[in-house]
């Protein structure tokens, strides 16, 4: 197995080699959502992952690569083709005017976990009905605001997702935030996984320990990590423009552990292989 940047930079350009193409499907909110899917070039897949980005979008908004997938997304796309599963990126930004709102303070958000949701239930049923994909293998996999929106799409105590017939075997939450659904009395409808960092003073794992407990769900927090820390590239930064998070006015702190990066890639390996099977 390969580790460190080594590994990150071949699992990028594994997924160069994959067969992608961009598809529209319409969310439960009636929403034309554009949708990047990569398939493993040389076999059906075993199975699929709807991957949700996070605050920031599914595109990188700097550097060469400006408007193209960001390094995470590419990086996870190799991963997951690698292990013969195929992915599907939604974006929930753009088809609504935006490119991000991580500086919009979160009362004043048009994005909410309502659009999310919709948008996450919406991605499993257009892949329940495509010919290469098995409904019964479907997995949620989502980082910070797509990690809320896992646990959104995968709450029974909502109608909507009551009311889907196809439902995901696995939900994997990056660094999710799980205020709301503590108090608002979260039930998961399938196996949840949560992946927190220590040092997390954007979505603080506090909440999401306690409500792993409440719900009997798989938590596991990588010490000395912060927000993002399994991003491929960059470094912990502060980022003085995001309004939210533990100390209001002050920023959060965000950015990649290697050591996590990769024992984080590790488990979601894992989980997927023994959610789909061979």
């Amino acid at each position: 197995m390969k580790s460190g940047m080594t590994g990150i930079v071949v699992l990028a350009l594994t997924a160069l080699s994959a067969r992608a193409e961009q598809v529209t499907f319409p969310s439960l909110d009636a929403t034309p959502i554009r949708a990047h899917v990569f398939q493993p070039a040389r076999q059906p897949p075993r199975g699929t992952v709807v991957a949700l980005h996070g605050c920031g979008g599914v595109y990188a908004t700097a550097g060469s690569r400006k408007g193209e997938l960001s390094a995470r997304h590419r990086a996870y796309a190799g991963m997951l083709t690698g292990e013969g599963y195929a992915v599907v990126f939604p974006d929930s930004l753009a088809p609504r005017g935006e490119t991000q709102i991580c500086t919009q303070r979160n009362g004043s958000r048009r994005i909410t976990q309502a659009e999310r949701r919709a948008d996450a239930l919406g991605a499993m049923a257009w892949v329940a009905a495509q010919p290469w994909a098995r409904p019964d293998r479907i997995a949620l996999l989502g980082w910070s605001n797509g990690g809320s929106a896992v646990l959104s799409a995968t709450d029974a105590s909502r109608r909507d997702v009551r009311a889907q017939p196809t439902r995901p075997v696995l939900a994997i939450a990056f660094y999710p935030g799980c205020g709301v659904p503590l108090k608002s009395g979260y039930r998961p409808t399938t196996r949840l996984v949560m992946l927190l960092g220590e040092k997390d003073d954007w979505t603080p794992p506090g909440p999401c320990i306690e409500l792993g407990r409440s719900v009997d769900a798989q938590v596991h927090v990588y010490a000395d990590s912060h927000h993002g820390f399994d991003n491929p590239v960059g470094q912990v930064r502060l980022l003085k423009e995001v309004p939210n998070g533990a100390n209001p006015g002050q920023g959060v702190h965000s950015g990649r552990n290697p050591e996590a990066a990769q024992q984080s890639g590790d488990r979601v390996r894992e989980l997927l292989r023994d959610a789909f099977g061979p």
